[in-house]
């Protein structure tokens, strides 16, 4: 094994950057695995779920470095959001979100011989209420497509956010204090 190298299961660019923020070293696998949301899953299982299989598909093809995985998924009562199908979908999802509360619950789980371990964030986000107009600007800047709930706190819809409570960074995708959590006990941070 690479001493303090890991397998990060996720093309997402926001992990990439926030591993990286805290010294990580690491190679992308994408895991492709079904993501569908069972019938009756509760959100927070679903997340678990999700990244622990991604986290499982990297290993059973590599069984030579720690796999890395997270999920993320917008809840608006039991409703979760994924990503948007297209700009009509971001839409959709902006329109329900806008003038109240919704929870980022964020799953990253480690994966290394026989053992796989996770930790969940939850965290909540109030908007503002949000115009047509506005929701249909951000969505035409493409922004939105490729993440959980149709918009993302780092980028351009953090104009829209009046409240949140809990991880920043787990609502980017990728909850550091628990990752660190993880990690730490591998000797995969340059630090203490």
């Amino acid at each position: 094994m690479k001493k303090d190298f890991l397998y990060l299961a996720s093309a997402s660019p926001r992990r990439s950057e926030l591993l990286s923020q805290i010294g990580v070293r690491f190679e992308v696998r994408v895991a492709a695995i079904d993501e569908q949301r069972e019938p009756g899953e509760l959100p927070a299982d679903y997340v678990v779920r999700v990244a622990s299989a991604k986290a499982d598909k990297i290993w059973a093809d590599t069984k030579d470095l720690p796999v890395l995985a997270a999920d993320t998924a917008v809840v608006v009562g039991e409703q979760v959001l994924g990503k948007p199908r297209d700009a009509q979908d971001a839409e959709r999802m902006l329109e329900l979100l806008s003038d109240r509360s919704h929870r980022v619950l964020t799953c990253v789980a480690l994966r290394y011989g026989q053992v796989i371990d996770s930790r969940l964030s939850a965290s909540e986000v109030r908007f503002r209420a949000t115009t047509a107009a506005e929701r249909r600007a951000y969505c035409e800047s493409g922004e939105p497509l490729d993440k959980a709930g149709g918009y993302g706190i780092q980028g351009m819809a953090a104009i829209f956010i009046q409240h949140m409570s809990g991880s920043y960074s787990g609502i980017m995708g990728l909850p550091l204090y628990e990752t660190a959590q993880l990690l730490g006990p591998l000797g995969l941070l340059d630090w203490p």
